[in-house]
């Protein structure tokens, strides 16, 4: 019989995400590596998607009755054999991509994400206790360092880590960017300042949904229209402010935002939570919202942040601007939209053929 385990944040707290549930002792080495990596300062978004990683692990051993200390290579492959065949609950199985694949079975992407969550587990125990080895053999080196690693005193000598032999391989998707007439039936459907505003940010400053949400008031400066932004890794940059987006912050502030001791720059508005701070889970039951008035299906807030960079790269902009603005740790990230920009490609293409019809 399979044990329902939970992933359950700690009252008061906003990092101590734990496992719990039926027998969850089996699997204390869970909370131990989930701890470990807040204690190291990673996002809490991070920690939370490492643990639902685990805990997809943790109820698969028990569904299969395997014990935690008995899992080996061969018990990783059957697991990722089992992510790869399994019908996702809730997802239509009669869907199909153009190139025939179901679309109701986890991507590779996820897959390698689960694989990557358990790697850096066991490798955590063999770190505390190295007579135990990781189930999970090592293969090629990443193409690079981590941001961190890179800028360290002897960042020079630091060879890449070793990746999973077991990654799968994953397709290179380019980022979608909405069409003018789907932000323009997006933008219609919002009806309130504060939903105005965090569409505005995203679409006409590249900011993402997590970096939206700790904003705080004193983040934006309307008068010199700067942006102080709070990144993945920590990492603060400044941004600056479109003319129009800072009005619709003007008036959301003036008008609309609660009287709250928050410092949170977007609060909920109505309700018994009202005067609290804005949380991912609403920002997303926003968007589905207004997804489904508008009847832009593709109108995810990263998609908006997709549409900037798109519109960056059309308009010409530095590749080295474009990742000062969108907060890439690598360039290779940003130079993703260069490909998403087709009208930019095409002058430089005919500007370029022109230059060697011409030539002497």
């Amino acid at each position: 019989m399979m044990i329902q385990h939970a992933l359950h944040l700690e009252p008061g707290t906003d990092v101590a995400w734990t496992l719990s549930g039926a027998h969850a002792g089996r699997y204390s080495l869970v909370n131990d590596y989930l701890a470990y990596l807040s204690d190291r300062n990673y996002s809490p978004r991070t920690v939370r998607a490492y643990g639902y990683d685990l805990l997809a692990f943790c109820r698969w051993l028990d569904s299969e009755t395997i014990d935690f200390d008995a899992v080996t290579v061969e018990t990783v492959l059957d697991f990722m054999r089992y992510c790869r065949t399994t019908p996702i609950s809730g997802r239509p199985a009669n869907v199909v991509s153009m190139t025939g694949k179901r679309l109701d079975r986890y991507s590779a992407t996820t897959i390698n994400h689960r694989l990557a969550a358990l790697t850096s587990m066991f490798a955590f125990r063999s770190m505390r206790e190295p007579d135990l080895r990781s189930p999970i053999p090592s293969g090629r080196e990443a193409r690079r360092v981590s941001a961190e690693e890179r800028n360290a005193l002897l960042g020079h000598l630091i060879r890449p880590k070793k990746r999973s032999a077991l990654r799968l391989r994953e397709q290179r998707l380019l980022p979608r960017a909405l069409d003018r007439k789907e932000t323009t039936d997006l933008l219609s459907s919002l009806r309130t300042w504060r939903d105005r505003s965090i569409a505005g940010l995203m679409l006409l400053s590249g900011l993402r949904s997590g970096e939206v949400l700790t904003l705080d008031v004193t983040d934006i400066d309307i008068g010199t229209r700067w942006i102080r932004v709070l990144g993945k890794g920590g990492k603060e940059r400044r941004v600056p402010l479109d003319i129009e987006v800072a009005g619709l912050i003007q008036t959301y502030l003036l008008t609309e935002r609660p009287e709250s001791n928050c410092a949170r720059l977007f609060l909920v508005a109505k309700g018994p939570n009202r005067g609290q701070s804005l949380t991912a889970a609403g920002l997303r039951t926003i968007f589905r919202y207004h997804r489904i008035k508008s009847g832009v299906l593709a109108g995810h807030p990263h998609a908006l942040r997709h549409t900037f960079g798109t519109a960056m790269a059309e308009a010409g902009v530095d590749l080295a601007v474009m990742q000062a603005l969108l907060g890439h740790a690598h360039v290779d990230t940003t130079a993703r939209y260069i490909h998403l920009a087709p009208t930019h490609v095409k002058a430089e293409f005919d500007a370029a053929r022109t230059r060697l019809r011409t030539r002497p």
